[in-house]
């Protein structure tokens, strides 16, 4: 058995990434419109990571992909912002400490590609997301920063990130 690994999303990814992201949402019953789950980059996510100032992450676990999480120019804002982006996990993911390790691959990143400041929205029934986020210093805002789209996300939270 093999320990589960952070590692850059590779091409070949892409179906599992989808389907993990599309997975979660209908767990959640998160809405599908206004949300991720419409969002067109589902289906190419190594693609779509490859622009400049964006990086996203997978967690693999015996040749299986389980989770990931990426960070990205926050949408329609102007400045060294980023947003934490499409991170969700398999069931059998979470619970071991894997969205600690994936938030801090995701923010060392963010850093290395010169932001500032990271930005997230995510559902208010996501409880066990919003209190990782607050363990790590993100506050919650009155409203959106830029306009991902995710109109029917109701928590937007922004840290600072440190040199």
């Amino acid at each position: 058995m093999q320990l589960p690994i952070i590692r850059p999303i590779k091409i070949e990814d892409n179906k599992a990434v989808g389907d993990i992201i599309r997975s979660v949402l209908i767990d959640f019953g998160v809405p599908k419109v206004g949300t991720a789950y419409e969002d067109t980059s589902l289906d190419c996510m190594f693609e779509t990571y490859q622009k400049e100032g964006s990086a996203y992450y997978v967690v693999e676990e015996n040749g299986k992909v389980i989770g990931g999480g990426g960070v990205a120019q926050l949408d329609h804002y102007d400045g060294p912002v980023c947003e934490l982006q499409k991170m969700y996990f398999l069931p059998e993911a979470r619970g071991r400490g894997l969205g600690t390790q994936m938030i801090d691959t995701c923010l060392n990143a963010a850093k290395k590609l010169g932001y500032e400041k990271c930005y997230l929205e995510t559902m208010s029934y996501m409880e066990a997301a919003t209190k990782l986020y607050n363990k790590y210093g993100f506050e919650t805002l009155e409203g959106p920063m830029g306009d991902t789209g995710h109109y029917a996300c109701g928590v937007h939270m922004l840290k600072a990130l440190q040199k």
